[in-house]
Parts: structure tokens; sequence; C-alpha cells
């Protein structure tokens, strides 16, 4: 209508610029305060690094502490923060700079070079202490009220309230508790220092003084290995022991971690291997690397705490399948301290290729528990390909062992290795042997197979002698699939027994057939394979938790120190 009043359009455009204004606030702001927070973020974290790096503890993040925490500067509560692996300080982030001022770590070496061995005082911190520990003075529970209270010697692990502290406790000698005869004392690496830089080598008189039932521990642990459960175990380790004895087999290798064998008197030694199989391999290849540079005398014998999936050689010694932290790392080092030596037959596996003498190409392998040709190499084989595209799907040993039967039964189906028999000759102390209709044939060294089988005993009323690891003797047997490997492991059936031999020699004559030593597989064409004997490695066999007939088939702990 003419009557009616029209707007002005500049206020059209005022109400669609506040319109743009605020869509604009409201899509901005939050990117703003976002990226804000992530800057933020990212400079706490390039401060706690700069302190990580230059701070002599042993600093770590943690988004969540496990039990209820207080920081020991501040005492207040709470639920992230940092805490070290080597003396156990747990602190809030912003008192992270104060904390690493105002406390000392645990020191690998004393700083006095006249302090005597016997002479070390208890290094005490306050707070966090293990909830199921009791004072030293009145024998009560301590750490059980909700703040920052009582005291923890870092080397002792002794407790105590802080009523009950005195200065005669204070000024008391550390005599570094239970595991004593297990740690380093920092005192004894000052003492070692000053003898070579005096050009002296007598270490046998040093360590007299700290008893004769000290038996240093060194720890490898792979922290790749058992879902990164290694990580974690180092810092336990870190705090029961001496720092200096714990290593990252990968960041320090251990042909170079075991050079601290050379530091300790002869015979002492002991090594706990945390990982798998591999892992420990590993170990005993630098055992014998220090075998050839001469240190027979400091060769350590070998434990081991398996994280691996197969774990056969840590079950054949009594270290069961696999941890996985049901029992905590104190008891695993009383283990060690009562395990008993006993030796294990290394094997030097030559892998020759067929072709022109001058053109013949030699793999060799060291092994230490078995090798094998045919389903279960190929299982081995198809996990490791699938696993090296994608590692993170493969961190748990449930899902390992499933994807270890999907590939047994598609193979139960397909017979990859089928008429084995036809393609391979089979020598044992160089008399060859005729073989049935096989489909697989498997070389041990050790009692268990695939994952906790007794493959030579077997079961029923074809029970053979126990397999020892020890005697230079090697089993040899023969499986007729992957459907007769599923039927031994559950105990349904046994293998085929070829027999015992202390050289096996085994010729490939055609085609392509999946072979593994200790689980390490790949594919093989013609070629000949012969086992022949290497050497002896000293290891530790606990018995805690063993049968009778586990028991008997260990050797002779008297001969341990033997080397060939």
């Amino acid at each position: 209508m003419e009557g009616e009043k029209r707007p002005a359009p500049y206020e059209g455009l005022f109400a669609d610029g506040h319109l743009v204004l605020w869509t604009l606030c409201s899509v901005l702001l939050p990117v703003f305060i976002t990226f804000w927070c992530s800057l933020q973020r990212s400079r706490r974290q390039l401060h706690r690094r700069d302190i990580f790096r230059k701070s002599k503890h042993g600093w770590r993040d943690t988004d969540l502490f496990s039990h209820p925490t207080y920081c020991c500067v501040c005492a207040q509560h709470i639920l992230q923060g940092a805490f070290c692996d080597c003396c156990g300080l747990r602190v809030d982030e912003g008192c992270l700079k104060k904390a690493d001022k105002r406390f000392h770590c645990k020191e690998i070496m004393l700083k006095n070079d006249s302090k005597a061995l016997d002479a070390m005082h208890h290094h005490w911190i306050r707070g966090n202490v293990p909830l199921c520990s009791y004072c030293v003075v009145c024998k009560q529970q301590c750490g059980s009220q909700p703040k920052l209270c009582d005291y923890r010697c870092i080397w002792c692990q002794k407790t105590v309230h802080d009523e009950c502290m005195k200065n005669s406790l204070k000024n008391e000698q550390c005599d570094f508790g239970e595991f004593k005869n297990l740690i380093i004392p920092p005192s004894y690496l000052t003492s070692i220092n000053q003898m070579r830089k005096d050009k002296k080598t007598d270490y046998a008189m040093l360590a007299s003084k700290l008893g004769k039932q000290w038996t240093p521990l060194i720890i490898l642990a792979n922290s790749r290995s058992g879902t990164n459960m290694g990580e974690g175990l180092l810092g336990e380790f870190r705090i029961l022991l001496n720092p200096v004895q714990v290593f990252d087999v990968t960041k320090t290798p251990p042909v170079k971690a075991l050079q601290l064998c050379t530091l300790l008197p002869y015979y002492s030694a002991r090594v706990l291997v945390c990982g798998g199989d591999g892992t420990v391999g590993w170990v005993l290849d630098a055992v014998d690397e220090m075998k050839i540079k001469g240190q027979e005398k400091y060769i350590p014998q070998v434990a081991v705490l398996p994280l691996g999936t197969g774990n056969d050689l840590s079950n054949t010694l009594g270290w069961g399948t696999g941890y996985a932290g049901e029992i905590p790392v104190a008891q695993v080092l009383r283990n060690v301290m009562e395990a008993d030596g006993v030796k294990l037959d290394r094997w030097k596996v030559q892998v020759t290729n067929k072709g022109y003498y001058n053109l013949r190409k030699l793999k060799e392998f060291t092994m230490n528990n078995y090798f094998s040709v045919g389903p279960d190499a190929l299982m081995a084989l198809n996990f490791h390909a699938h696993r090296e595209k994608a590692p993170s799907l493969f961190s748990s040993r449930i899902l390992n062992k499933a994807v270890y039967l999907f590939y047994g039964t598609k193979d139960c189906l397909v017979q990859e290795c089928k008429d084995l028999n036809k393609k391979v000759e089979l020598e044992l102390d160089g008399e060859r042997v005729e073989l049935p209709n096989l489909e697989g044939i498997i070389v041990l060294n050790i009692g268990y197979w695939g994952g906790g089988c007794r493959l030579w005993e077997g079961m029923g009323d074809e029970t053979y002698p126990l397999a020892r690891h020890d005697d230079g003797l090697l089993e040899v047997v023969g499986v007729y699939g992957s459907f007769h490997c599923a039927q031994i492991q559950v105990k349904l059936a046994n293998p085929f027994r070829i027999g015992q031999a202390h050289t096996v020699r085994l010729i490939l004559k055609c085609s392509m057939m999946p072979m593994q030593v200790d689980g390490e597989p790949w594919a093989q064409g013609p070629c000949t394979v012969t086992i022949t004997h290497k050497t002896h490695a000293l290891m530790l066999y606990f018995s805690g938790e063993q049968t009778d007939d586990d028991i008997s088939s260990t050797s002779d702990p008297e001969d341990t120190k033997e080397t060939e």
C-alpha cells in the first residue's frame, strides 16, 4: 500500500552485517581457542622436555597415576604429572622444576672416592610409599593416610612413619635390603673407577667385602616386546636396583651392555632377559662374542622373563609361557636368586643354495629352539609378512594366536606343503632316512614347541623319554599337515618320531618351501641344510612351579661354569 513505510536500505545492510559478524565469531572463536590451547600445550611440552633432558632424574610423563598420588613438593593430590622411574618421585607439572632442584636421584657412582663400601647411608624420600609396606620401627602399616606422609629409602625400600623417623635413622647405614646380593653398589663402581685409573684389575678382592653370595644382576629388556610392557618393567627394575644395571636393548645393544660384566668378579654376573625368544637369541649371540674376545671368565648366566608370543625356551627353562604382570617385579627378582644354573646346547644351521660351486650362497643361523620346514614354518611366514605391514594390529598375544589359527585352518584346505617326502632327503648322523608321506619336518633342541607343546615325549601309550637341552642331541619328528599339528597341540595325537642325532642334514631337491629357525621364517628354494653343534650357553633354570618330569629333564647345575 502507498501509505506503508518502507525500511531504509542501510537498515537491511546493517542487520545483515550483524548476522555475518556473529557467524564469523561463532566459527573463528572456537578455532582461535583451540589454536591457543594447542600452542600452550606445545610450550609446556617443550618446557618439560627441556627439564627432562637436563635433569639427572629419569622423568616420565603420565596422564593418570594408577593409585592415589601426592606431589612431593606441594603435597597436593594429583591425577597426572611426572614421575622418576629411578627414585620414584612424583610431582605435579607446575612443581617439576622445583622438584628437580630440591631432590637428588639415585647416584650410580659416589662423588666421594674415599667412602668405603659399607659407609653408604639411607636415601629417604617422603610420601607415596607402597600401600602394603610396614614401618621398620613400629612394624605398623605405612602410607595408609590420604596425604603426603611417611618415608621410603630408594635403595633398600624400607619405609618408616613420619613420627618414627629419628636422627639416628637418618644417619643409619643402608644395607640395600632384600636384593643386596643383586645390586651393584655405587661405592663399588666408584672404587672400580679409581682402580682403573691406577691400572689395577683385581676386582675379586674388592667384591669380597660384599660377601660370597653377591651375584649382581644385569637387566636387558626389549621395550617393544609384550605389547610394550618392557618399557614399564625398565622403570620398576631401576627403582629396585642400581639404574646402571638396567638396559633397553633397543637403545643399547646387548654387546655393549654386557661389557658391564667385565667390571665384576669372575663367574658372578647374572642376566635377566625381558623379551621373547628372539631377544634371548640376540643376547646369547652377544655372549658368544664375549667368548671370541677372550672374556670367558666374565660370561654371565642368563634367566628369561617371557614377553613374546611363543616363549618356548623360557617355558623349557621353567620361567613360564608369558609374563603379563601377574606377579610383582620383586618376586621375579626372588625367583632369579633361587634359580639354578644349567647348560643349553646351541646349534649352527648352514643353508647352502644349489647352483654352480663358485656361485653357491651360504646362509648361517644360530639355533636355540628348533628348525622346521613345512606347515608350521608356513604359518610363521604368513604371520610375519602381515605383521610387518601392520605391526600395531599384532600387539595382543591372544590375537597373535588367533591369526596363527586362521593360517593353520587355511593350510588344512590348501595343503601347500604336501608330498614333502618326495621333495627332500633327510640324513641323521650321515645315514639316510626313508620318510613316509609327510608335510613337515621339525628338528628340536628344547622340550617345548608351538607355544607349550611337548612334541618329542608325546602322550598316551607311546610316550618317549624326556628330551634334554644339554645332551648334544637333536630330536627329529615329522607331521602330516596343519590339522595334525593342531591335534598334537591339544594332545589328541603324537608326531611321527624320526630319531635323534648329533648332526642333521636335509636336502631340498626342488620347489620353494617355507623354513624357520627359532620363529624367524623365510621362503627357501633348492638347498642343503646342515645342523651341527656350535657351543653351550649358561642359563638359569627356575623349578619353583615345575613338575617332577620337568625337573628331571634339567642338567646337573654343578657343571654350569664349564664352557667350550
